[in-house]
C-alpha cells in the first residue's frame, strides 16, 4: 500500500477544509454560536462583579435582584447556545466520518483482487474505522477545542487586563505548567489507550477464531488450553485498563492542583489589593471566575495537540487508501456494445501475461477462437495458466489491448460493467455471503423473482435438496456458506451464475466438489438450448472435458494441443498423459 508523507500545517489545514467544505453552513453556524457563547461567558463575570459590589451599598436590593435575574437569564442562554455549537460541530465531524467511510468503501470496490491479495484485511479495516475515527475527532473535537480556546482567551484576557494587568499575568503564569502536564500525560494516555485497543482486538480475535474452530477444539479436547489462552489475554486487557485508569486518576487531580496555585495567588495578592483599595471585592470575584473559565480550555489544549498529531497521521493513512489508483479501470475510449446483441464469440490473439513481480509469464502466445454456443474445455496441469485465462476474460487481471476479443470487440475497450454482465466467471472458491440461499443465488440480479431463483437451482441440480431444508430457499447459509456441504456451496455458486443467463459462462473448476453423475447432468442441461451460452469449462475433471465440443490443452502457459477428446486421447501428448493419470486415480477412489 502506498504511504503518505507527513503534511505541512498548511497542507493539513487545506485537507481539513476540503473535508469541511460540503458542510460549511453547519460549520459556520456552530462557530458563530461558539463566538456568541464565549462572548456571553466573558460578560457574565462583570455582572456578577457588579452584583457583589452592590451588596456593599444599602438600599440597592432591587438593582441586585435585577442583576441576579440577568445573570440567570444570560447563563441559561449561554448554555443553550453552547449546546447548539457543540451539537453542530460534533455533527459535522460525524458527517465527515460518514463521507469518508462511504468513500473508502466505494473506492475499495473499484480495486482489483490483486490489491486485496497483497494488503492485509486488518490494515484496511483499521484505516476505515480507527483512522477515520481519528479524522472525525480532528474535524469535530479538535476544531471545537481550538476555536473555543482562542475565543475564550480572546474574550477573557481583555476584561482581566482591564481589571488588573499585573494580577492577570501572575494568575496565568502557572498555565504553561498545566499545558506541559497535559502534553506529557497525553502521550502516555495515547500509548495506553492503544494498548487497551490492541489487547481488546487480540481477545476478540481469539473468540472469533475459537467460535469458527469449535469442532476442532472438541475433537482434540483442547477446551482447557483455550481457556488458559483466553485467561492470559483477558488478564492483559485487565492490566492495560488498570494502567489507563491509574494515569487518568493521577492526571485530573494534578491539573486541579496546578489550577489551585493560580487561585491561591489571586486570593493572596487580591486580598492585599483590596486592602489597598486597588480592587473591589467584586473585581476579585470576577478575576477568580475568569481564571476558572480558562482552566478547562487550557487543559483541553494539550489533548487537542495530541489529537491533532494523531489525526494528521490518520489523515495521511486514509488519503493514501483513497488515492490508491485502481489497476484495472475503464478505458477513456471504452464503448459498450448492446448486451442483447452479444452472441458470445471469444477470440485470443497471441495472449501473453506475466504477473507483477514474477519472471516467468503465466500465459505465452495463447491464440484460439470459440464460436457462440460452443462448450470448450481448458485443461492442463496445476500452474499451466488455466485460471489466469479465466481471470483475463473478465479482466480481474490487467491484460494489454489487442489480445482478447468478444464478438470482435477488444475486451479492454468494453466498459467493465458491460463486460462482466456479458461474461460471468464462477471461480474455484465457492464464496457465499452470510444471508439466505435465495439472496445468494439472486446476487447478480437482486430483483429476480422466486421462480427465477428456483429455475437456477434446478439447473444447478440443487433444487431437490433445498426443498428438504427447513426454510428451503430462505435458509441462512452462515458465514461463507458454512451450513452447506462443499458440493452444495459449489452448486449454489453455479445457480448464482446461471440466473443472469449471460452470453458467456466461464466455470473455473466449479464442478470439483460435485459427483460425476451430477456434473454430467449440469453440463447436459447447459448444452440443451440450441444456440445457448458459450461455455468455457476450466477443469481437472476430464470426464467433464470429454463432454465438450473440443479441448484446449495448456502447459506452462502455452497452448500445446487442441481438438476433440476422442482425437486427443489417441495421440501421444499432454492430454493423453493427463487422461491416463486421471483414469488411474479414479480406480483408487
Amino acid at each position: 500500500m502506498k504511504g503518505a508523507g507527513s503534511a505541512s500545517p498548511t497542507q493539513l489545514w487545506g485537507r481539513l477544509l476540503a473535508y469541511l467544505k460540503p458542510h460549511w453552513r453547519a460549520e459556520a453556524i456552530g462557530l458563530s454560536a461558539l463566538v456568541v457563547a464565549n462572548g456571553l461567558g466573558a460578560y457574565l463575570p462583570l455582572l456578577i462583579r457588579n452584583g457583589v459590589d452592590a451588596l456593599e451599598t444599602a438600599g440597592h436590593w432591587p438593582t441586585l435582584l435585577g442583576q441576579v435575574a440577568a445573570i440567570i437569564g444570560l447563563a441559561s442562554l449561554m448554555w443553550v447556545i453552547r449546546m447548539v455549537s457543540r451539537v453542530t460541530l460534533f455533527g459535522v465531524g460525524r458527517q465527515v466520518e460518514f463521507d469518508l467511510k462511504q468513500g473508502i468503501y466505494e473506492h475499495l470496490l473499484t480495486l482489483e483482487p490483486a490489491y486485496f491479495a497483497t494488503t492485509a484485511p486488518g490494515e484496511l479495516i483499521s484505516r476505515a474505522t480507527s483512522d477515520v475515527d481519528n479524522v472525525r475527532r480532528l474535524v469535530g473535537f479538535s476544531v471545537l477545542s481550538l476555536a473555543n480556546t482562542i475565543l475564550a482567551y480572546g474574550f477573557t484576557l481583555p476584561f482581566m487586563l482591564a481589571i488588573d494587568p499585573l494580577l492577570t499575568l501572575l494568575a496565568l503564569g502557572v498555565y504553561p505548567l498545566m499545558l506541559a502536564v497535559v502534553q506529557t500525560f497525553g502521550n502516555q494516555l495515547r500509548v495506553q489507550q492503544l494498548q487497551v485497543q490492541e489487547a481488546l482486538a487480540d481477545l476478540s480475535d481469539l473468540v472469533q477464531e475459537d467460535a469458527s474452530g469449535v469442532s476442532l477444539i472438541k475433537i482434540y479436547a483442547q477446551e482447557a488450553n483455550e481457556q488458559r489462552a483466553f485467561a492470559a489475554l483477558n488478564q492483559t486487557l485487565l492490566q492495560a485498563n488498570l494502567t489507563l485508569a491509574r494515569t487518568r486518576s493521577l492526571l485530573f487531580p494534578l491539573l486541579g492542583g496546578v489550577a489551585s496555585i493560580s487561585f491561591l495567588l489571586l486570593l493572596w495578592l487580591g486580598s492585599a489589593a483590596i486592602e489597598r483599595q486597588a480592587l473591589t471585592i467584586g473585581d476579585l470575584v470576577a478575576m477568580l471566575i475568569y481564571v476558572e473559565r480558562l482552566v478547562f480550555p487550557t487543559a483541553l489544549l494539550g489533548f487537542t495537540i495530541t489529537a491533532l498529531q494523531r489525526g494528521e497521521v490518520s489523515l495521511n493513512r486514509v488519503e493514501a487508501l483513497i488515492t490508491e489508483s485502481p489497476g484495472i479501470q475503464d478505458s477513456p475510449t471504452a464503448q459498450a456494445p448492446p448486451l442483447a446483441q452479444i452472441r458470445g464469440h471469444l477470440e485470443a490473439r497471441h495472449l501473453t501475461y506475466t504477473y507483477p513481480g514474477h519472471g516467468r509469464p503465466a500465459l505465452v502466445d495463447v491464440s484460439f477462437q470459440i464460436q457462440p454456443g460452443e462448450m470448450v474445455a481448458v485443461v492442463g496441469a496445476i500452474g499451466s495458466g488455466k485460471s489466469t485465462l479465466g481471470n483475463a476474460l473478465v479482466r480481474l487481471i490487467d491484460i494489454g489491448p489487442g489480445q482478447l476479443f468478444l464478438d470482435g470487440h477488444d475486451l479492454t475497450q468494453i466498459p467493465l460493467a458491460t463486460l462482466r454482465e456479458a461474461i460471468i466467471l464462477v471461480p474455484q472458491e465457492s464464496f457465499l455471503f452470510s444471508t439466505t440461499l435465495a439472496d445468494n443465488i439472486r446476487y447478480g440480479e437482486p430483483d429476480a423473482p422466486q421462480t427465477a431463483v428456483e429455475t437456477a437451482g434446478r439447473r444447478a441440480a440443487l433444487h431437490q435438496e433445498v426443498l428438504n431444508f427447513p426454510q428451503q430457499y430462505e435458509t441462512l447459509v452462515g458465514e461463507r456458506g458454512i451450513t452447506l456441504s462443499g458440493g452444495q456451496r459449489q452448486r449454489a455458486a453455479l445457480a448464482r451464475a446461471f440466473l443472469p443467463q449471460a452470453p458467456v459462462l466461464v466455470l473455473d473448476d466449479a464442478l470439483a466438489s460435485v459427483d460425476n453423475q451430477t456434473a454430467q447432468g449440469i453440463l447436459d442441461h447447459l448444452r440443451r438450448p440450441a444456440g445457448g451460452q458459450t461455455l468455457l469449462l476450466i477443469t481437472h475433471r476430464l470426464t467433464a472435458a470429454a463432454l465438450a465440443d473440443w479441448v484446449l490443452v495448456l502447459d506452462q502457459g502455452r497452448v500445446v494441443q487442441r481438438g476433440s477428446h476422442e482425437a486427443l486421447i489417441q495421440v501421444p501428448g499432454v492430454y493423453a498423459n493427463l487422461w491416463q493419470q486421471y483414469q488411474q486415480e479414479q480406480r483408487f477412489t
